[in-house]
């Protein structure tokens, strides 16, 4: 898959690293010449300009691309280019960094983005996601905000433990996408049992995420 990331920072080198070594071809932009350090990612293609400016994506050949990922550390720049790759190049799929949270409702569909990644709300969730036993932690949102990727850790006196996945009716509009256990994800099965400290990862509505956690964290 040919993917274009807009920022080669720290961000968007780590992101290029990632993709590289899981088979993909990545073109990094970046109008800074202090962030084209092609020692870092020398597998990825480099391109010296300015992501918002339609000769530089048409040098990028963004038609081509299957993802652009607007990953710059200013939210203007990463909106202008979400808003080319979808409207000017068709990008099937335009993945944007949210900086600071109060621009965070701009992230929609009406700018070109299909997944928006709030840095502040990551880290947030990271550090719930690290003390909280019982809660429902909304990881990111996705298709602006139509669904969300949340988690659960299940606490001893969840109802679920002891049970398996066919013996749990899932609220409407709730996925099982992956239990993590012991360091090691699973891939639920019906016969999957739940335990104890499990980490179960779900694709839901912002409307059921109530119902999950009744359905799931309730005691006893």
């Amino acid at each position: 898959m040919k993917i274009a990331i807009a920022g080669a920072g720290n961000a968007g080198r780590a992101i290029a690293r990632e993709l590289i070594g899981n088979g993909h071809q990545v073109l990094l932009i970046d109008k800074n010449p202090k962030a084209i350090k092609m020692e870092s990612v020398p597998q990825a293609e480099w391109l010296l300009a300015d992501a918002c400016e339609i000769t530089t994506l048409d040098r990028a050949s963004l038609d081509q691309c299957q993802v652009l990922v607007a990953a710059t550390g200013d939210d203007k720049v990463n909106l202008v280019a979400s808003l080319l790759a979808k409207t000017e190049y068709g990008v099937p799929r335009v993945v944007a960094r949210v900086n600071h949270p109060k621009n965070e409702w701009m992230f929609d569909s009406s700018w070109g983005v299909d997944v928006a990644v709030s840095t502040p709300r990551i880290i947030a969730a990271l550090v719930e996601e690290a003390v909280s036993v019982g809660d429902v932690v909304r990881l990111f949102s996705i298709k602006s905000g139509e669904a969300n990727l949340v988690e659960i850790t299940l606490p001893d006196n969840s109802k679920c433990v002891g049970k398996t996945l066919s013996e749990v009716q899932l609220p409407e509009d709730v996925s099982l996408a992956a239990i993590i256990r012991d360091g090691h994800v699973l891939t639920p099965a019906p016969h999957t049992l739940f335990s104890a400290g499990d980490e179960l990862v779900f694709v839901c509505s912002s409307a059921a995420e109530g119902a999950l956690k009744g359905c799931f964290v309730s005691s006893i």
